[in-house]
């Protein structure tokens, strides 16, 4: 069985405290439509409201469809999601201010509200992820898919704090791209967030 954490996590792999609610996220960034309404009883998950914030330009962003496919492939009930593209300076900013790493990290989570309907934000860096995409010889699709996948678990309250949560939730990110269509995201290759 997966383990799940309702209390705030500890300090380390992700945010620490939460902060209020959008307080991590700019919201002067241009969205690229208004939120989505909940589509009910759509997918496993339930409905699903998705917000895209781009702070950054970068043609190899992932497409609004793509995002919303692989958030409801990982999505266990109603969900409201935001989804913001950052810079390396806003990503190390936030890394620094919430997790106390002075760096630019792939993916940070922030979780608002538990289920039955769960909100929070995601934040990705381009720059870091098509960066480890090269690196692990991975397309940048399939990484950005696995980071989204990784972070969504992350706001439903999985956890890779210990070598068994690690494992686990291992797993279920493996179950999830398989089904999706995607290699083994932990071949040969090491998450640096979230």
């Amino acid at each position: 069985m997966i383990k799940r954490k309702s209390e705030a996590p500890p300090p380390g792999r992700r945010a620490k405290g939460r902060p209020e609610r959008g307080a991590a996220l700019d919201k002067e960034s241009r969205r690229d439509e208004p939120p989505s309404p909940p589509l009910l009883g759509r997918g496993p998950g339930g409905g699903l409201s998705l917000t895209v914030q781009y702070a950054c330009n970068d043609a190899g962003l992932p497409s609004r469809a793509q995002l919303r496919r692989w958030l409801r492939a990982a999505q266990e009930g109603a969900a409201e999601v935001t989804i913001r593209f950052v810079a390396a300076e806003e990503g190390r900013a936030l890394n620094r201010g919430y997790r106390g790493k002075d760096s630019a990290t792939n993916v940070l989570s922030f979780p608002y509200a538990p289920a039955p309907q769960m909100a929070g934000d995601l934040v990705l860096c381009p720059q870091v992820a098509l960066a480890e995409a090269a690196a692990q010889g991975k397309t940048g699709e399939a990484h950005f898919a696995h980071l989204v996948v990784h972070g969504m678990l992350h706001l439903q309250g999985y956890d890779h704090e210990t070598d068994a949560d690690a494992a686990s939730m291992e797993a279920k990110e493996r179950e999830i791209l398989a089904r999706l269509g995607y290699p083994d995201p932990y071949a040969d290759s090491v998450m640096d967030g979230a």
